[in-house]
């Protein structure tokens, strides 16, 4: 018989195999062991050949001796590999902790010539395109310029994205230093009710108010802020007198 495509699954493992309809249980088990990282003795194989059908024990009394042809292999079926092992016996493959990492120094990665890094010297991208700091001042003057358009400044009433529910207070107007690549001025918003993402600071470094476990502060860009008319809610509001 010729080999039998399928798929060979175990928990921490699944590929698609060409079986051998005469090799013996045995001689599967030994090839399944490189595979599935399970040891021949302690695998206990099912055989499904398709979605709607019930595994079928891939087993015998005397597996030396007992072939693969004798069971319903099927094209793209499922051969399911169960580790009988105790836990604490087994091998987790998918713990990567104790697995030492590379990390290739930048004076070697900047010499490589087909790196993602080469790529962007030849094209001009990013930091490698001499008009980037240009167009950097055009950003971050785009950015003054919103500020002084919608009015922004510390002590204005605002809502953050539109968002009624988001109302508050402008605390701080300028650069945040603690975000990453966060060029540039950020409003930073004391909102009515701790919704935010802070409690006015960031990293360590206070930006207005005192330390609390409650978060009402926000740091956000020039155009999420909207200043204006915007007083506290009162979820009474709308209730009626009982």
């Amino acid at each position: 018989m010729a080999d039998v495509p399928m798929y060979v699954i175990s928990e921490n493992a699944s590929s698609e195999r060409r079986i051998t309809p005469s090799w013996s249980i045995d001689t599967f088990k030994t090839k399944l062991e490189p595979i599935t990282g399970i040891p021949p003795s302690a695998q206990r194989l099912s055989l499904k050949s398709s979605k709607a059908a019930e595994s079928v024990p891939l087993e015998a009394a005397d597996e030396e001796r007992t072939f693969l042809n004798s069971f319903p292999l099927a094209a793209y079926g499922e051969i399911h590999v169960a580790d009988t092992r105790p836990a604490g016996m087994r091998v987790n493959f998918n713990d990567t902790s104790g697995v030492e990492r590379y990390v290739m120094p930048e004076e070697e990665y900047s010499k490589k010539t087909d790196s993602v890094l080469a790529w962007k010297k030849a094209q001009k991208l990013g930091r490698f395109d001499p008009n980037a700091p240009d167009q950097e001042q055009a950003r971050l003057a785009a950015l003054e310029q919103e500020i002084e358009q919608r009015g922004i400044a510390v002590g204005r009433r605002c809502r953050v994205g539109g968002e009624d529910t988001r109302r508050g207070v402008v605390q701080y107007v300028g650069e945040v230093g603690e975000i990453p690549n966060g060029a540039g001025p950020w409003i930073g918003v004391h909102l009515d009710e701790p919704v935010g993402k802070n409690d006015g600071s960031i990293a360590g470094k206070r930006y207005w108010g005192a330390e609390s476990a409650m978060k009402h502060g926000v740091f956000v860009r020039p155009e999420r802020v909207e200043v204006g008319d915007f007083p506290a809610m009162d979820d009474l509001e709308d209730m009626e007198e009982i």
